[in-house]
């Protein structure tokens, strides 16, 4: 989707006043998720900043291809925002608040990263009173090309709400879940827990076939079954590409079913299986390049 560049700014908006109808709308490290994203709520948003300062080259492209409007410094993206949406890697999600948290930010924060119930909560208590924490996560791939993905939320019915204004009319789909902080969280890493263990799972079974010259007959096997990811073998090069973000993810989901008294050993294995490719990015791995890294320790 095309989204308009933002232009405008406005003065940050403390919790017990309401969020304007186009307030500014500032996105924390967007990745290829969080800057389509941020693109999206440009169309209800007065304006999207991003802060630059330390970030790589390829964060800085992915920002002006998306319009977003850059900022100096932390500082003043969070002076100037009523929103800020964190959309990061789990494992700088409480590292990301804290910083915001240092800064006294006092708007709306959208914890949008696959990260556990019980670290949403441990933000919530980082951030304090002084901010209104809507739990978010997304579902889906990014909003480009036609892709729809679907933000839920959970927390303050109001600010909710405000956020799910934000992408009114645009390729990201919202639904609330209810005020408890967390849920958002949680469905996000139960359907995680099978989406991207299944890819895993895959890329095993494809693997042991490839060693023993049986590996299309496998697929032929699977095709004859509906909806077998084994009948797409393309899949594996794609999650080789994604391992550096759900292995990691998968960690988050193993420490929830934990949480839940629930075996987590599966989980924790298809994390420690994503870590041998944890090093391909962008889709640089072929098919076979990424049964070879997998067959190597």
């Amino acid at each position: 989707m095309t989204s308009p560049r933002p232009s405008t700014t406005c003065s940050p908006t403390p919790r017990s006043s309401p969020v304007p109808q186009q307030p500014v709308v500032g996105i924390l490290h967007p990745g290829s998720m969080g800057a389509a994203v941020a693109a999206c709520a440009a169309t209800n948003a007065a304006a999207v900043l991003w802060c630059g300062q330390g970030r790589s080259p390829a964060s800085m492209a992915r920002a002006e291809q998306f319009g977003l409007t850059p900022v100096s410094a932390l500082q003043e993206l969070l002076d100037r925002s009523d929103v800020v949406i964190s959309l990061c890697p789990p494992a700088a999600a409480e590292d990301l608040a804290r910083d915001v948290a240092e800064h006294g930010f006092t708007g709306m924060y959208v914890e949008a990263n696959a990260i556990n119930p019980e670290r949403v909560a441990r933000i919530a208590g980082l951030l304090g009173p002084g901010a209104t924490v809507v739990d978010g996560g997304v579902v889906g791939s990014p909003p480009v090309r036609g892709k729809t993905p679907t933000l839920y939320l959970s927390g303050p019915a109001t600010a909710a709400a405000q956020v799910e204004d934000l992408f009114v009319n645009t390729a990201v789909r919202t639904k609330t879940l209810g005020n408890e902080v967390g849920k958002a969280s949680a469905l996000k890493l139960s359907y995680a827990s099978f989406q991207k263990t299944s890819r895993v799972l895959v890329a095993l079974s494809i693997g042991m076939a490839r060693e023993h010259g049986v590996a299309q007959e496998l697929i032929e096997v699977a095709s004859r079954r509906a909806d077998s990811y084994l009948s797409e073998p393309e899949y594996i090069a794609k999650t080789a590409a994604r391992a550096w973000r759900w292995g990691p993810e998968l960690e988050e989901v193993a420490d929830t079913l934990e949480a839940a008294g629930l075996p987590s050993e599966m989980l924790r294995a298809a994390a420690s299986t994503l870590a041998r490719w944890h090093d391909a990015k962008d889709g640089e791995l072929t098919l076979t390049d990424a049964l070879d890294r997998l067959a190597q320790p």
